[in-house]
């Protein structure tokens, strides 16, 4: 290395610090790439939580970051932008049921992807994404209403809306993630899980967001307000539809025209066909049937936790139960009781050549779980300052919009200790750089952790996560 940059180098890492707690979360993750040294010295900004303080007119998001313990700005967002998707430093936006955004609140780059249209307006509650977008190459899928998959391609005219998923009844969708191979997993809230394989991407892979195009003079923005139109509140389009009922759109909002073609709007999609795959109990040859697929007493629990989660966790399908209304004591069909405390989370893993297939894991580890409206995230979280490792991070507690964390030794959940943005904010999502794709069906969690270095120092961990904090930036 040239005597210049030994220099820089051997800069003390009180002073980079220092230097850090003055720069932005781009500026941020670029010093972190300069050298090892520096990296050691600057901790990783992610895991954050996407917090948003609003005005009138705009939406100022924030990432808190439960490492740094400092807040870093965002891209303001026009006001009515509702966030239904975060992945790899990314966000997927809507401020109309049929027009989505997708956004790098650092960067400031934004694709509109094709208008979702069908017979009716489908409520979407959430839109997961493959990583590195840009606006020639990307891959969307989004659970719409209670029982239909849609999904788009680069180059289509529109999201193609599959028929209804063969449900039980009173199911429903409640989750989904994207993996690296290109399947989409989704999740009931019954614990069925379906899989949808994406048509392959031959589009090119941008090295950074820059390379997904500039935002001059779009169709349709996130960032710019529209003309004539009156500022929604965030929370406005927060609220997800009951159960068996259609979807609903809050009485105050205005909403955007988009135009449909009268001679497209019935007829076949545009996008490249996508493969159903058997829904994983009927790949283990048993007819989805909680008394046959969870272990017991889970089969009974299965029915009382409603918040259901899916996330990879070194190559395993993993689910996350969290019981969201108070705490119940349930008689067992074999005899005795077991009692779900309120807010009780329970992890439950994939084991395909076993009969039942699901059954509940006491220890990740080392690992933790971020689950929420982000695509799920796991990471090796032990020795990094900050965060704790066989925890699942989550979003809800008494105030509803606030991070979380669930001990899963202790049963206990506690609030996360992260930085503060004003007194008048909402907790969106759980928001991490480009490494922090988690739902790999490969090899799941963040790139550096999941090797059988993970357990190695974290300092040592440092040195291998050289230059990742650019991707996607």
């Amino acid at each position: 290395m040239p005597p210049f940059l030994r220099r820089w180098a051997d800069l003390p890492p009180e002073l980079l610090c220092l230097i850090g707690d003055r720069l932005d979360l781009k500026w941020y993750a670029s010093a972190r790439g300069a050298c090892t040294a520096w990296r050691c010295a600057l901790a990783p900004p992610s895991p954050a939580l996407l917090v948003v303080a609003s005005d009138a007119a705009r939406l100022c998001p924030y990432a808190s970051s439960l490492t740094t313990r400092r807040s870093f700005q965002l891209t303001a967002i026009v006001s009515g932008s509702r966030c239904v998707g975060s992945s790899n430093g990314w966000l997927a936006l809507s401020s109309d049921p049929t027009v989505f955004v997708l956004l790098n609140p650092i960067a400031g780059v934004e694709i509109l992807l094709p208008p979702l249209i069908y017979k009716r307006r489908c409520w979407v509650s959430k839109v997961v994404f493959a990583p590195s977008p840009a606006k020639d190459d990307f891959a969307a899928a989004a659970i719409c209403d209670i029982d239909r998959i849609a999904y788009v391609t680069a180059g289509a005219k529109r999201w193609a809306v599959m028929d209804p998923v063969r449900l039980a009844s009173g199911d429903q969708l409640t989750d989904v993630v994207y993996a690296d191979n290109g399947k989409v997993y989704f999740l009931t809230q019954f614990g069925d899980v379906n899989v949808l394989r994406l048509p392959e991407r031959h589009g090119r892979k941008p090295a950074n967001a820059d390379e997904a195009g500039p935002s001059s003079k779009p169709e349709f923005s996130v960032l710019q307000p529209p003309i004539n139109s009156r500022p929604l509140r965030w929370e406005d389009y927060d609220l997800l539809p009951a159960r068996n009922q259609g979807p609903t759109v809050p009485a105050s909002a205005t909403l955007m025209a988009v135009p449909i073609p009268d001679d497209e709007s019935q007829g076949p999609h545009l996008n490249a066909p996508a493969t159903v795959e058997p829904p994983l109990s009927e790949a283990n040859d048993l007819r989805f049937n909680p008394a046959t697929v969870f272990a017991p007493p889970y089969d009974t629990v299965s029915a009382f936790t409603s918040a259901k989660n899916l996330v990879f966790c070194e190559g395993s399908l993993y689910q996350v139960w969290r019981n969201a209304s108070c705490a119940v004591t349930l008689r067992l069909p074999g005899g005795g009781h077991c009692r779900v405390a309120e807010n009780e989370i329970l992890v439950l893993r994939h084991y395909p050549r076993r009969q039942p297939c699901w059954d509940v894991v006491k220890d990740l580890g080392g690992y933790s779980l971020f689950v929420g409206r982000n695509n799920a995230v796991s990471m090796y979280a032990e020795g990094i300052p900050g965060l704790r490792g066989n925890c699942v991070y989550w979003i809800g507690g008494r105030g509803r919009d606030r991070g979380m964390v669930f001990d899963m030794e202790s049963g206990r959940s506690t609030p996360c200790q992260s930085p503060q943005v004003g007194n008048q904010h909402h907790t969106i999502c759980w928001f991490f750089l480009n490494h922090g794709n988690s739902s790999s069906g490969s090899n799941g969690g963040w790139k550096v952790y999941h090797t059988p270095r993970a357990r190695a120092p974290a300092d040592i961990l440092a040195l291998d996560m050289e230059y990742q904090d650019l991707d996607g930036i």
